[in-house]
């Protein structure tokens, strides 16, 4: 199979975990159809939930169920996420965006919630994750929301896998986004690809504006070489590329979602909450990061 369509064609057979589900009360979550918990809930300091609210049945929801210690001094920044293979479903990243969503982030994937033991289908489109964003920007002026003055609209990220690291970098360019996280993924430089994938050029590189940062599986990743050459060919803001030897799959299907998670949670943390321990991971010489005997890292533009 040639090796542009495959890039974004294949998925990594990953496990999902559910625990018992909770009720919409339970959950704080006054328009949640259905809440589960991923694993335990992350690894964070708030437990996270799964759901698909009812204004938003498109999408699935991640966030820490007790919502009483959020507010004006203490809100969510908001990450929407897109799948690989351009997929309607997040099923293969529950793991890894409950992980994140436990640290204190509001995380919306494209696709409904898939159901337990499902993988979901469908295609998705970059507009999914602009919906998400919007989304939360009117949930959080909502007085009839659980999330009513709990969000942090100034904080966006957009962030993705495969094809969905595509929808982040079309979506990127938008002003309210304030940084991007691209997972096993970069534009091929035709913009060729499976029908349906965001059909950018390299050329689409000079309108990101925010701090990026690209994570990719080692050279056995599909991505590879895309990713690498993004990353080269960016010099105009800052960008930091990490590679761990695991292949396309990353390790998002693993506890917590493995390394993945916890790199992704740092960036997070320092770009969306300001957070300067978390910012030692990848500013500094030699940052933290590099100090890993799994990851390898490179880094343009950053004091």
């Amino acid at each position: 199979m040639n090796k542009v369509i495959r890039f974004f064609a294949i998925l990594a057979v990953t496990g999902i975990g559910f625990q018992s589900s909770l009720s919409a009360q339970d959950a704080g979550a006054t328009q949640a159809a259905t809440v589960r918990v991923v694993e335990d809930g992350g690894t964070g300091a708030y437990p996270a939930i799964m759901y698909t609210d009812n204004s938003l049945t498109t999408h699935t929801i991640f966030r820490p169920k007790d919502l009483s210690v959020f507010g004006d001094k203490n809100k969510l920044p908001i990450i929407a996420w897109g799948n690989g293979a351009c997929a309607n479903s997040p099923w293969e990243h529950i793991n890894f965006l409950s992980e994140v969503a436990s640290h204190g982030f509001l995380v919306i994937a494209i696709g409904p919630m898939p159901k337990e033991g499902e993988r979901g289908g469908g295609r998705s489109t970059s507009a999914q994750l602009i919906d998400a964003i919007n989304w939360a920007i009117a949930q959080n002026s909502d007085k009839t929301s659980a999330l009513y003055n709990k969000i942090d609209v100034s904080k966006i990220a957009v962030s993705g896998m495969s094809c969905g690291g595509l929808q982040t970098l079309e979506t990127a360019p938008d002003p309210r986004v304030t940084t991007a996280v691209v997972c096993n993924s970069g534009i091929i430089g035709n913009g060729g690809g499976m029908p349906g994938m965001p059909a950018l050029t390299k050329d689409h590189l000079a309108k990101l504006h925010t701090p990026t940062l690209y994570l990719l599986g080692g050279e056995k990743d599909i991505a590879y070489k895309n990713g690498m050459d993004d990353f080269n060919r960016i010099d105009h803001v800052p960008v930091f590329v990490a590679n761990m030897d695991v292949g396309h799959g990353g390790t998002y299907g693993q506890p917590h979602g493995g390394e993945f998670a916890k790199v992704a949670t740092f960036w997070f943390k320092w770009q969306l909450k300001g957070d300067m321990e978390a910012a030692k991971m990848f500013t500094g010489n030699p940052c933290e990061l590099s100090k890993s005997t799994v990851w390898k890292v490179e880094k343009k533009n950053m004091q």
